[in-house]
């Protein structure tokens, strides 16, 4: 069967699903196959749960049983070419659909959800759920575009290498943000300029096919990425670069807030008049976040206001950016993940709050090969420069490092988020603002309920 073919017979379903739990009735199925999965096994079960087709590898025991169950050599590169003929094949009063490709080191997920927010004001727009930014999320995000989409906005992960160049070549962006590079799994790119060669292509995929890339003009690292790449289209924003003030927080105010300069419902760094933005964000660091987002509303079409509004409404999740107030202690949870590039802006976040009491609970950063340890000492380093009244490390890279750089009077180490929870049910924390950042597998939320 031609892709073609399959995409018309997905026209008539209610979208693809890999997962056959998720199935509710006239879905596409794809039975992909891992390492420790075969989705394969489960294409019968998919079709009695009510899904309209099963697309399955040839081989499968079902391929051939069941008109309803199709075979394909390989069910990934099915799932990925029949999302990029989604992508190629939806118009927009006859124009083809206008996607942004959105990827960097921190931020990307909250920049995304932000963007979301902001062009929702004007466009029916179709974003990735979560972070389904891989080989197989992007796809799934491409295959959520249906007939009322105006604008897509697509998230794309890396973590090897050539991530960002498959998965262009599939989500065809005609616009790019990176929202920065960084360290973060060294152990994949090899080192932070594999990380900057990785994110770039996104910038060459735009040069080459698209229009124009968003760009941070205060990220120097960036800046030098599109000179490289000469006679790249650019639309700019960022702090300096829209002469921006970022209101320090205080009790009374928790959350970032930012002054931008406007006039007559532009930007206008020449202007007096400032429009104090609120956000439901904490940390400067999201000032970035905020700005790039309110840069590509503005860019299509989005009244300012409306974009500030937006701005204003969204509040985050799952562990992103949050601020939390529990009976005893108010909580910084960016708890998603860590690198040493993210977990540095939460701490130099976290020196600038007005706080008698802060307490930081901070787990290992993961995937950063030969360097691990060094950037770890770095930021135990940096703690014990910071006035935190108790610092609790969790992890093995942690201990690593507090072997070599020593551990202060206020720090103490723990194996694991559970013990570190345990000591805190304990050990009770009481008027304390805590942080609490880590990468996803050390899992530091579970010492929320704790505190």
């Amino acid at each position: 069967m031609e892709i073609s073919e399959l995409h018309s017979l997905f026209l008539k379903t209610g979208g693809v699903t890999t997962d056959s739990r998720a199935i509710k009735g006239g879905e596409m199925f794809i039975a992909l196959k891992g390492e420790n999965f075969d989705g394969n096994e489960y294409a019968q079960k998919a079709i009695e749960a009510g899904a309209a087709y099963a697309v399955v590898n040839e081989g499968s025991k079902y391929a051939g049983t069941d008109e309803r169950i199709i075979a394909f050599p390989d069910t990934l590169k099915a799932l990925t070419d029949l999302a990029r003929y989604h992508r190629e094949n939806t118009f927009v009063n006859g124009e083809r659909l206008t996607v942004i490709g959105l990827t960097g080191t921190n931020g990307k997920t909250t920049t995304k959800n932000l963007i979301r927010e902001v062009l929702a004001t004007k466009y029916k727009v179709t974003a990735t759920e979560g972070n389904l930014n891989n080989d197989i999320g992007v796809p799934l995000s491409l295959l959520k575009i249906n007939s009322e989409t105006e604008i897509a906005v697509i998230e794309m992960g890396a973590n090897h290498p050539d991530d960002i160049e498959k998965l262009v070549k599939v989500a065809e962006p005609d616009y790019g943000l990176i929202t920065n590079v960084g360290k973060a799994h060294l152990l994949g790119f090899g080192s932070f300029e594999g990380v900057k060669a990785a994110k770039g292509k996104l910038y060459d995929w735009i040069a080459e096919n698209g229009k124009a890339v968003f760009l941070n003009a205060d990220d120097a690292d960036l800046c030098e990425m599109v000179r490289q790449r000469g006679g790249l289209s650019m639309v700019s924003y960022g702090v300096n670069e829209w002469k921006t003030e970022v209101i320090p927080s205080d009790p009374e105010h928790p959350y970032l807030r930012i002054a931008i300069p406007v006039g007559s419902e532009t930007i206008d760094t020449d202007s007096d008049m400032l429009y104090v933005v609120e956000s439901n964000l904490v940390g400067a660091y999201n000032a970035d976040n905020v700005l790039a987002a309110i840069a590509v509303g503005h860019f299509f079409g989005v009244e300012l206001s409306d974009a500030f509004h937006a701005i204003h409404s969204f509040v985050p999740s799952n562990n992103r950016s949050q601020m939390v107030r529990t009976e005893r202690n108010s909580l910084i949870v960016d708890a998603y993940n860590a690198n040493p590039t993210s977990m540095a802006a939460a701490l130099d976040n976290f020196a600038m709050a007005i706080s008698g009491n802060k307490v930081a609970l901070l787990g290992d950063m993961r995937e950063l090969g030969e360097d691990s340890v060094a950037e770890h000492i770095a930021i135990v380093e940096k703690v014990k420069g910071m006035d935190i009244a108790k610092v609790c490390y969790v992890g093995e890279e942690f201990r690593k490092a507090l072997e070599s750089a020593g551990t202060a009077d206020n720090a103490m180490w723990f194996e694991s988020s559970e013990a570190l929870a345990a000591y805190l049910a304990d050990n009770a924390l009481e008027g304390a603002l805590v942080l609490v950042k880590g990468s996803r597998g050390i899992q530091m939320e579970k010492t929320i309920p704790q505190l």
